[in-house]
């Protein structure tokens, strides 16, 4: 199947919304958090996802107040703003065989990053794969609406979410949006990918084509190489040599030439 490489806004409005139909648990208690990690940890793919309090005033940014993170059948929403990014959580996003799928992944991990470091592994970012099939669009919105045909709504985006009490249109909002990266992401790997043209394959660099070229030059006389070439004694050697005399003679005076009858030159 063949994906459209870009799709227009008034296109992206007709089509139909895209919505979780599965079960959405608010997570906001330290005790809720082992039977969490246990489903999630017995999944190979989950949804990931963040959501911040919009600032609008100038240089200033809010922490995550809120992670997504979502199988095919029940999205967590860990309000961040109420508890700490616990270990149990940081285990899943640090293991590499739980894929995680998201948009603007990097965005994400850094704004993480600033409640607590840990080491991301497993994560697989649409934008960065999406070209493979030939999409050049990078918002998640416009990206499901090529792939799935399905339009994801923003109209939440822009909302409190460290409100005291998420309203169910938060909820389903950041429930999609986690959820619909796994449905986006199965639906390209069971699509075949847009093969590169020849030219271009052999034309890009590769990690030894990016080698010095000093190191693949070869001799003029294959038979005097760089090993059986006599080596020169030039300024760096000569001073490296005299470093060891005193200051006046190595700036102010001649060399030794009783030790240094092959350096005719005066400093």
């Amino acid at each position: 199947m063949a994906y459209l490489s870009t799709i227009t806004n008034e296109q992206t409005a007709e089509l139909p919304s895209a919505h979780f139909d599965g079960n959405i648990i608010v997570v906001e208690r330290e005790e809720q958090i082992a039977s969490v990690c246990r489903d999630l940890t017995s999944e190979k793919i989950i949804g990931f996802d963040t959501e911040t309090r919009p600032s609008f005033k100038a240089g200033v940014t809010n922490k995550v107040a809120l992670l997504q993170l979502s199988t095919s059948k029940r999205c967590y929403l860990i309000r961040l703003c109420r508890m700490r990014l616990h270990k149990d959580i940081l285990r899943i996003l640090s293991n590499p065989n739980i894929l995680k799928i998201g948009a603007d992944v990097a965005g994400d991990i850094r704004a993480l990053h600033v409640l607590r470091h840990f080491t991301e592994r497993g994560f697989i970012d649409l934008q960065h794969i999406a070209p493979e099939w030939g999409i050049e669009d990078k918002s998640l919105r416009k990206i499901s609406a090529i792939v799935l045909q399905e339009r994801v709504s923003k109209a939440q985006r822009l909302s409190n979410w460290e409100a005291a009490t998420l309203t169910p249109q938060q909820q389903m909002y950041a429930a999609t949006d986690a959820w619909v990266c796994i449905k986006i992401y199965e639906k390209l790997m069971a699509s075949p990918r847009v093969n590169a043209k020849p030219e271009q394959a052999s034309s890009e660099p590769t990690i030894e084509d990016k080698k010095p070229t000093t190191n693949n030059r070869t001799p003029r006389n294959p038979e005097r190489t760089s090993e059986s070439r006599p080596k020169r004694e030039g300024k760096a050697n000569f001073a490296t040599k005299h470093r060891s005399l005193p200051y006046r003679k190595r700036f102010g005076g001649r060399p030794h030439r009783k030790n240094h009858d092959n350096n005719e030159k005066q400093i």
